[in-house]
């Protein structure tokens, strides 16, 4: 006699659902699957809460905030996406990365989420070389106009 086969039920990175053959209302692990594409893909965040927004608009997401309550309690540190009518949650990965508007940076899930510092303007010392500290500060700016580190 053969072995059966086994499926597995989601994808390993991101969980996405898996159909699996003579699956009834496979609609439901399709959308699913979407819905959790959609969040995912160039991720934006509107900033960090513990508790969900009380007027979400569709395609709002959040990274929630530890402790979390309400509809997010049990889903710390998780990316929540509003889809116009419930919460899709999507565990992060370690090197996952989102823009957050309200930082005007990325984070960076590295164990918990993790926001970059902005490096402080070359000052003081007794050799002054304004080349140099003028290079420096083209980096800064670069590095903020790509969402690298928060702006000023």
């Amino acid at each position: 006699m053969t072995e059966p086969v086994a499926f597995d039920t989601t994808t390993p990175r991101q969980a996405l659902p898996m159909l699996v053959a003579g699956q009834a209302q496979k609609e439901f692990f399709v959308n699913e699957a979407f819905a959790r594409i959609d969040a995912l893909l160039h991720p934006v965040v509107e900033g960090v809460a513990s508790t969900p927004p009380a007027s979400p608009a569709p395609g709002e997401s959040w990274v929630i905030a530890d402790p979390a309550s309400d509809e997010w309690a049990g889903h710390a540190h998780a990316l929540a996406s509003w889809d116009g009518a419930q919460w899709t949650f999507c565990a992060p990965t370690e090197g996952m990365q989102v823009f957050d508007r309200t930082l005007g940076a990325r984070r960076a899930f590295l164990g918990s989420w993790q926001s970059p510092t902005r490096p402080a303007q070359p000052t003081g010392g007794t050799v002054i070389d304004t080349e140099a500290r003028a290079a420096v500060t083209a980096i800064i700016g670069m590095l903020a106009t790509l969402g690298v580190i928060p702006p000023e």
